[in-house]
């Protein structure tokens, strides 16, 4: 198996850090043909069910995807192929849309431990708490102090969750500006997909730039021990697939999972 390793934003000496040097045509967790690019993902959606199934039967641990992305990175897609095979009791997926009303006369965070984890359960962010260290900070609606001070916010909470039980994988799906204007344009063209795309996206496209910028400084300042980043190279919609059903599969076998022990009471007990 390829490493996650070149693809992990590094804890220490995050400064040196550069998003620009991993390749979003980058396939180092898919090889062969498509066929059987889709034969290994069904393969991995399978052990991925079992797995999420000894978490829940468990019962003690957590695990908190989050995924985050420029418009059609594929986030949707990941969550729909990533678990297909999947049992929709133990994993539930929440979507980050702009705050409302209500979301936003409260702090920035009290939305999203609103929705973390609970024993047992994989939760799937569709976006997260870094759209406040991202869309704020290149529409300049608050200045580098405040940046700083929600860097550190997001730290010390992702340090509460992994204390009191949650795994938590980051993942940043990283497409390139080439291939974001041929899914846009694949999207006006299309009737039945015409519904995902919003005028809003090609002002959001303008800043491309700038939001590079913004998810560069994002994840070296927020990558820590306890909750690494994983820059996955998406422009290939079965690599980013591959690559995070591998993550999730590695993470939970390292989390050595156990079914509860027996019930004693059981032993003998006959249906009738």
């Amino acid at each position: 198996m390829a490493s996650f390793k070149p693809y992990c934003v590094p804890t220490k000496g995050s400064d040196k850090f550069k998003l620009s040097k991993i390749d979003p045509h980058d396939t180092p967790f898919a090889s062969g043909s498509e066929q059987s690019q889709r034969e290994e993902l069904e393969a991995l959606a399978t052990e991925l069910d079992k797995l999420q199934n000894l978490l829940h039967a468990e019962g003690r641990r957590k695990l908190l995807l989050v995924l985050q992305g420029m418009d059609t990175s594929g986030k949707d897609g990941t969550i729909r192929w990533v678990f297909s095979r999947t049992s929709p009791l133990g994993v539930r997926v929440v979507p980050f849309k702009a705050p409302s009303e209500l979301e936003r006369s409260y702090d920035y965070l009290w939305r999203c431990h609103a929705v973390v984890p609970a024993t047992g359960q994989l939760m799937v962010w569709n976006r997260s708490h870094y759209e406040d260290v991202l869309v704020p900070v290149v529409e300049e609606y608050i200045d580098k102090a405040e940046v700083q001070r929600r860097y550190r916010q997001i730290k010390d909470f992702e340090r509460m969750l992994t204390e009191t039980g949650t795994t938590v994988i980051k993942c940043m799906l990283h497409i390139s500006k080439d291939e974001q204007r041929e899914r846009l344009q694949e999207r006006i063209d299309t009737p039945g997909k015409q519904w995902k795309f919003s005028r809003a996206d090609l002002e959001v496209r303008k800043k491309w730039s700038a939001y590079q910028r913004a998810y560069e400084k994002a994840l070296a300042a927020t990558s820590t021990e306890y909750a690494p980043w994983h820059v996955v190279p998406a422009d290939s919609k079965a690599h980013r697939n591959l690559m995070i059903a591998k993550l999730l599969i590695k993470t939970l076998k390292d989390m050595k999972l156990k079914l509860p022990p027996a019930d004693p009471a059981l032993k003998g007990l006959v249906v009738e």
